[in-house]
């Protein structure tokens, strides 16, 4: 194994997972952190941080952490932690891509006796399924002979500025006793909240993609739990709020579940599970009833404006917030694109106000640009899509203000006191 005092670590993928990773290790070990995005290398180097997951005094002040655009830069590491992304394509199946180019990425650097340590979440099996036999064919080195694997999945929580990677609690795992060792004490000088030491990377891997599935079918019991609340005139939350009286109801809120985990990782969960011949049931059910609530929303609006006497056609809509969770400017998965498109196949012309989004990515991404400022009476409805502080700090008279007189003012995610609004989940 190698000595810890001859640790040199290579961090590919300086997004969200990464960067905070590569910052906490460059205070330890000679680091480097690779971006095939050379605009996001440059602002790293600039001590700048577009993602806001590290405060730029403390980027700036990391003694041994390096970045780089360049592969070749990566030959002189010897342990490599790959932070990419792993999304699923539109038909929702998971898209290995960015994993498959670091693992070819890997083997054109990686020497005898180098580890590397996949933090990418995905299904069970995949890491020596799908990854090491790339490394093999790249490098020419054999598995657990010359060079050795590890797993230990990310666990991080976008603007959460309470629950940082230093203080959640990582599991751990290796492709050999010794290596899972190794792993579990290297990840023990960043990590104060303390490690987990998984038998095998299948059960980290599993560890990881549950975690999220069990959150996403709680928040699918939830919205479902609204839509019948909806139609028995009952206050969803006034419901959540009597039953969390009771010590072990669970806190979960009904709303768009969008984002970079939960949105994501059951169908790499489920994907697995139809490989082997089981077709999964709560898991999907959940999966499509979450992704059924931005059309709920939009269809509660369309009906209201309606008896309102009010056309969709031609009308006025306003969402405010683009990002998948308030507070962040984290626009991966987002489901408000869902109330968007949904309002715009009832021909209404739909505004998007976030403060928190960079409006050339939302553009990129979505193919929506952001308005930058907003007009008192000027929408026939105002969408409350995420709780950005800024829409709490304006409450309710201010954003009720932004809509016509007869508008239609709905709160997807519960921050506005229910008198003041005309629905919410």
């Amino acid at each position: 194994m190698i000595d810890f005092d001859k640790v040199h670590i290579g961090v590919l993928g300086l997004g969200y997972v990464g960067l905070p990773l590569a910052v906490e290790f460059g205070k330890k070990f000679p680091t480097i952190g690779l971006d095939i995005n050379e605009a996001r290398v440059e602002e790293l180097k600039q001590g700048k941080d577009s993602s806001l997951e590290v405060d730029p005094a403390e980027l700036q002040q990391v003694p041994h952490l390096s970045y780089t655009s360049q592969l070749e830069d990566l030959k002189a590491c010897n342990v490599f932690i790959v932070t990419v992304p792993t999304p699923i394509n539109e038909h929702k199946q998971p898209d290995l891509s960015p994993l498959i180019g670091a693992s070819h990425a890997l083997g054109k650097v990686m020497k005898s006796g180098d580890i590397a340590i996949f933090e990418s979440t995905v299904y069970p099996g995949a890491t020596e399924e799908v990854c090491v036999p790339i490394m093999e064919e790249e490098s020419g080195l054999k598995f657990n002979q010359d060079f050795f694997v590890g797993y230990s999945p990310e666990r991080i929580n976008p603007g959460d500025k309470e629950h940082r990677l230093p203080t959640i609690k990582k599991v751990t795992s290796g492709s050999t006793p010794e290596v899972a060792d190794f792993v579990d004490e290297l990840y023990k000088t960043v990590i104060t909240a303390g490690t987990h030491k998984a038998s095998s990377i299948k059960v980290a891997e599993a560890a990881k993609v549950i975690e999220n599935t069990q959150r996403d079918v709680n928040i699918a019991l939830i919205n479902e739990l609204a839509l019948i609340f909806n139609k028995l005139n009952i206050d969803t939350l006034e419901v959540l709020e009597a039953a969390g009286s009771k010590w072990n109801f669970l806190p979960f809120r009904p709303g768009l579940v969008g984002g970079h985990c939960i949105g994501v990782d059951p169908y790499y969960l489920t994907h697995k599970a139809q490989s082997i011949g089981y077709q999964p049931e709560i898991i999907l059910a959940g999966r499509r009833l979450n992704d059924g609530m931005g059309a709920y929303v939009v269809h509660s609006v369309v009906k209201m404006m309606m008896k309102r006497g009010m056309s969709t056609n031609n009308s006025r809509v306003l969402v405010l917030g683009l990002t998948f969770k308030e507070n962040c400017p984290d626009l991966r998965n987002t489901r408000v694109v869902d109330i968007v498109s949904e309002f715009e196949d009832y021909g209404a012309s739909v505004d998007v106000y976030d403060p928190w989004v960079n409006p050339e990515e939302a553009e990129e991404e979505y193919g929506l640009l952001p308005i930058d400022s907003l007009s008192d009476g000027t929408y026939d409805a105002v969408i409350l899509a995420v709780a950005h502080q800024e829409f709490q700090q304006m409450g309710a008279d201010k954003i009720r203000a932004l809509c016509k007189e007869n508008g239609v003012l709905f709160d997807v995610k519960n921050v506005l006191p229910v008198d003041e609004v005309d629905a919410r989940l």
